[in-house]
């Protein structure tokens, strides 16, 4: 059973920074182990994580800002991952 609900809110866990890096050139995911690098759809979908938006608020959100549809599945499976990474929790 997923755990990523249509009125889920994620949100970044504490622990974890997300920000711009020049050395880089791309946005990462901060952590006192480490760092991740991530790519401009992770990017997306992580500035996103707020705690407020809901999964639901986020998946409409980035199909009307990239005049697409059907970004649900794609956007789950992130989120999915990114949970199980431990980069995320989900606030109901």
């Amino acid at each position: 059973m997923s755990t990523v609900l249509a009125v889920s809110r994620p949100v970044i866990r504490g622990g974890f920074r997300l920000q711009w890096e020049p050395a880089q050139a791309r946005h990462v995911l901060l952590y006192p182990e480490g760092m991740v690098q991530l790519n401009q759809s992770a990017t997306a979908i992580l500035t996103r994580c707020d705690g407020t938006t809901t999964v639901a608020e986020l998946i409409a959100t980035l199909e009307r800002e990239y005049s697409t549809h059907g970004l649900a599945e794609e956007i789950h499976a992130f989120l999915e991952h990114a949970l199980s990474q431990r980069w995320l929790e989900m606030r109901t």
